[in-house]
């Protein structure tokens, strides 16, 4: 479990600004039908296979390309548009069959929508498929398989862009690995592109508007989530607007 909470009250300000066999055996032998006239062929009946894609839909070829082989949960983020802060996510599953969809949930992304180039305060989400390692907030752990760091740090104080209070945004979050370290708390301040390329990247609990650039869902959907995913099925999410993840 990780405990770590340094440099709480920076990435604090820094947050605020910023997944038929059958058993019958034909025959060798021919044996002799029975003279009658032939009566009309019957039809065979409809048989309808659900069969799951192989592909998770939605994604083109070079989003695609970026999702790893080992992965077996897929977080997919769809925005409304390339400029809206308003998108859906989906969490895909796969199995032997191929690739399942679970529940759409209403979501939030940042308030300008999305970007190919984060950089700090830009007010975008960005784009792009990332890993899922680390979680945590100011409630206790839900019982996710996920390491969670549990503190006073995750407190949210003040409004959002219309003035919605923030205060319990951050009672559940999980880090989307941009710009940060993987295994470390969501509260690390890591930054291995450098500060300007922003970072503090979440998943966390909606407050009812756009975000600086995380993604944000109702609470009962972070906490299903949190007990969902599962380290050993190599978690991502993939996100963008509709357009760009066509691509």
């Amino acid at each position: 479990m990780i405990t770590r909470r340094t440099h709480v009250a920076l990435l604090a300000a820094s947050l605020l600004l910023t997944g038929c066999g059958g058993g019958a055996v034909a025959s060798t032998e021919s044996m002799p039908a029975p003279s009658r006239e032939p009566s009309p062929t019957t039809p065979s009946p409809e048989i309808s296979v659900e069969v799951a894609p192989q592909q998770i839909p939605g994604l083109g070829p070079r989003t695609w390309a970026k999702v790893p082989a080992d992965a077996r949960q897929a977080v997919v983020v769809t925005g409304r548009g390339h400029d809206s802060s308003a998108s859906t996510v989906v969490l895909y599953e796969r199995t032997e069959a191929g690739w399942r969809a679970g529940a759409s949930w209403p979501a939030h992304n940042a308030l300008k929508g999305w970007t190919d180039h984060h950089t700090a305060g830009d007010l975008r989400s960005p784009i792009g498929v990332y890993t899922l390692t680390d979680a945590g907030g100011l409630l206790k752990n839900p019982g996710t398989k996920l390491s969670y760091d549990r503190g006073s740090g995750f407190t949210a104080p003040g409004t959002g862009f219309e003035g919605e209070p923030l205060a319990g945004s951050f009672d559940y979050v999980i880090a989307i690995n941009y710009n940060r370290r993987p295994g470390t708390s969501p509260l690390d301040w890591t930054r291995p592109l450098g500060a300007g390329r922003g970072g503090g990247i979440w998943l966390h609990v909606d407050h009812g508007g756009p975000t600086h650039g995380c993604v944000s869902i109702a609470e009962k959907h972070m906490k299903e989530l949190l007990l969902t995913l599962d380290p050993d099925l190599r978690p991502v999410v993939v996100m963008g607007d509709a357009k760009s993840l066509k691509r």
